[in-house]
């Protein structure tokens, strides 16, 4: 969330930076913050000498008379009662404002683009070419189908549409690109993290993904659980509620896990194959650093190149883009997708996400350090992006590598976690 400080001093950036995110109804949050913490300071000279005054009370009862007493007694047990009420209001109003604060969304850079959704995000750079297959290039499921790679019928019916099996050599081309991701990213010096997969509501609010996400989210009502849609949550939750040293700043960790999402609000839509699932893996880069803006911005050139360099490996053209306002959720400050080739969808399809934070996320987590030169402790930075996400990141390996008889080339980098072999699959057309 963001600093309140910075609020009062700035209302009209934040009210500018909830229109530039199409979050009309998030301006209403802005005021209803600056209003109540208007009341709530009004309110505090009050408390304070009230309380004051109750404190020198008990050395005042012994100066009296004792005709006077009883009158005084009486006087201050009203006194309490207004407190009592007071200090309610007190309680309420702070409740009230880190509800509103958290729906304030945070600051968009200003290189972040205008724009009203994906459609006008704002291409950055291309890297490599297009494929001119020479023959007609079929979907990946159908590749899939036909080499009795992945069933999506048996997966419906025993867990609903959106869900697949993998069979073969395409599950071990799953397992063989979140290994290799895993793998590139422990050789940069990330460390790898095993996370939980259910976490609680404060991991969830911490990350900035309720309120305001929980349509996507299975959630376990019973337990009070959620099952993460990416090892983002559990990750930068790691040090949530403390206080670390800037000598062990930055933190980079690297977590390949299972994901789930609902895909709420999407029927209809990539129905068909495997890009918009239910459950899927995901390698995930995490930094956590110092509030330093500059150091933010250069992690998240770093963290962008990581991911590219993969794709680099895996023989795939892609083209990286500037999230617009519009298409940026209200946690990010700037983000960048990564966008793969899909000649199924003769178009580049979402892949790799890459955000920076600053301090929102860090701040909802009660997430600091201590300074080197003994200052007041700081709020930290974060950020994350994808490495690989699969199994969507098989769509266009399967369809960029296909050749004309059914059977898929394998790229040079992985050829080793797939015992050598440079083509999968028979020849079936």
């Amino acid at each position: 969330m963001l600093d309140l400080k910075w609020l009062r001093e700035n209302p009209d950036a934040a009210r500018a930076a909830a229109i530039k995110k199409r979050m009309p109804d998030r301006v209403a949050a802005v005021d209803r913050v600056l209003e109540l913490d208007a009341e709530l300071r009004a309110l505090t000279p009050t408390l304070d000498g009230m309380r004051s005054e109750q404190k020198s009370a008990s050395k005042e009862i012994g100066r009296l008379a004792p005709a006077e007493r009883e009158q005084f007694l009486a006087r201050q047990k009203e006194r309490k009662v207004e407190l009592a009420a007071l200090e309610e209001r007190e309680k309420a109003l702070r409740a009230d404002i880190d509800h509103q604060l958290a729906l304030v969304p945070n600051v968009p850079d200003a290189e972040v683009p205008e724009g009203k959704d994906d459609t006008e995000n704002v291409e950055v750079r291309r890297v490599g070419t297009v494929r001119d297959f020479g023959f007609a290039p079929r979907a990946h499921y159908d590749i899939a189908e036909a080499q009795g790679w992945v069933d999506f019928k048996r997966a419906a019916d025993m867990a609903g549409s959106r869900n697949y099996i993998l069979f073969g050599d395409l599950a071990l081309l799953h397992d063989a690109v979140l290994r290799f991701a895993v793998d590139l990213m422990v050789g940069r010096g990330f460390v790898p993290v095993d996370p939980p997969l259910l976490v609680r509501d404060s991991a969830m609010f911490g990350t900035g993904f309720v309120p305001g996400g929980e349509e996507q989210t299975y959630r376990c009502e019973k337990d009070g659980l959620n099952l993460i849609g990416t090892a983002e949550v559990p990750v930068t939750s790691l040090h949530g509620g403390e206080l670390l040293d800037e000598a062990e700043l930055p933190k980079k960790y690297v977590a390949r896990s299972a994901c789930f999402r609902r895909e709420a609000g999407t029927y209809g839509k990539d129905t068909r194959g495997l890009y918009r699932v239910h459950q899927f893996q995901k390698v995930e880069q995490v930094i956590i650093d110092v509030a330093d803006k500059a150091r933010s911005i250069a992690h998240h050139h770093t963290i962008v190149e990581n991911a590219e360099d993969l794709l680099r490996a895996f023989e795939l053209p892609y083209r990286v883009v500037a999230v617009c306002g519009g298409d940026l959720g209200v946690p990010q400050a700037m983000k960048y997708d990564i966008e793969t080739w899909m000649p199924s969808r003769n178009a580049y399809g979402e892949t790799h996400s890459a955000s920076r934070f600053y301090d929102y996320q860090a701040r909802r987590l009660a997430m600091r350090y201590r300074q080197k030169d003994g200052g007041k402790p700081l709020v930290c930075h974060t950020l994350n992006n994808t490495v690989a996400a699969s199994p969507r990141i098989l769509i266009p390996l399967l369809e960029n590598h296909q050749q004309a008889d059914g059977t898929v080339h394998v790229p040079a980098a992985l050829r080793p976690l797939l015992g050598g072999r440079g083509v999968l699959g028979r020849p079936i057309w």
